[in-house]
């Protein structure tokens, strides 16, 4: 039996026995029960109306300090969605902003790149052009003045230029050694990418790649530059 039916039987055998006791007919326990029940639900709906009206006192006391009641369920999903169209269209926003950046710096980059090389071009010529006038200005100063052989003065305006153009020349090759991505190609090698992994210590090693392809840069058996597969020094790193 269910406790909750046994508990109603042992109720109508107490009430039996009160009525056998106090001599009440049925009708007159019947209204004994019906007045009990409405107490009971009388003081519950007191119960129910005091818990609203003190959750109406908490919303007033909230609304009154600035902060807003707790949102349902269905409000935040609104919100959530709201925020998500807002997120979305302020990244396609950023992207075509940033595409637009793009297409205007390689234009820029481009006509730049134009004229760069016509402006370098006048250079070059009449940066020549001026250096052979020098040169000969030179060769007459030496011959004029302090009386030197024609093919001693060209000679010595050609070792000038020879020593010019051979600082150049050096200071030209060190500079593109910036070129071979020296940096970018020591860590591909020493995550295992490249051609240079096999020379290059392992990623959880402690030693410098730099140092170590400086020191012992790869090299054969017999000394000479390690090739790749097609034949092709393989330039360190």
């Amino acid at each position: 039996m269910d406790p909750s039916e046994r508990s109603a039987a042992d109720q109508a055998r107490i009430d039996q026995a009160r009525l056998d006791q106090a001599g009440l007919d049925p009708a007159r326990l019947d209204q004994v029960r019906t007045d009990r029940a409405r107490s009971d639900q009388g003081r519950d709906q007191a119960r129910i109306d005091q818990a609203r009206k003190d959750q109406a006192e908490v919303d007033a006391a909230d609304v009154k300090a600035g902060a807003k009641p707790a949102p349902d369920l269905t409000e935040s999903v609104r919100q959530v969605n709201a925020a998500g169209r807002a997120s979305l269209s302020a990244a396609k926003d950023a992207a075509k902003a940033f595409r637009t950046l793009v297409t205007a710096d390689i234009s820029l980059a481009r006509s730049a790149f134009g004229r760069t090389l016509a402006l370098t071009g006048v250079a070059i010529a009449f940066g020549a052009s001026a250096w052979l006038l020098l040169m000969a200005t030179l060769i007459v100063f030496l011959n004029a003045r302090l009386g030197w052989a024609w093919a001693g003065a060209m000679l010595s305006t050609a070792l000038l230029s020879l020593a010019v153009t051979g600082v150049a020349a050096w200071q030209g090759m060190r500079y593109f050694e910036h070129t071979r991505l020296q940096a970018t190609r020591r860590q591909l090698a020493r995550l295992g990418i490249g051609e240079l992994a096999d020379f290059t210590p392992e990623a959880g090693s402690a030693a410098s790649v730099r140092d170590v392809t400086e020191n012992a840069p790869p090299e054969a058996a017999d000394g000479k530059p390690v090739k790749d597969e097609r034949g092709i020094d393989v330039t360190p790193p």
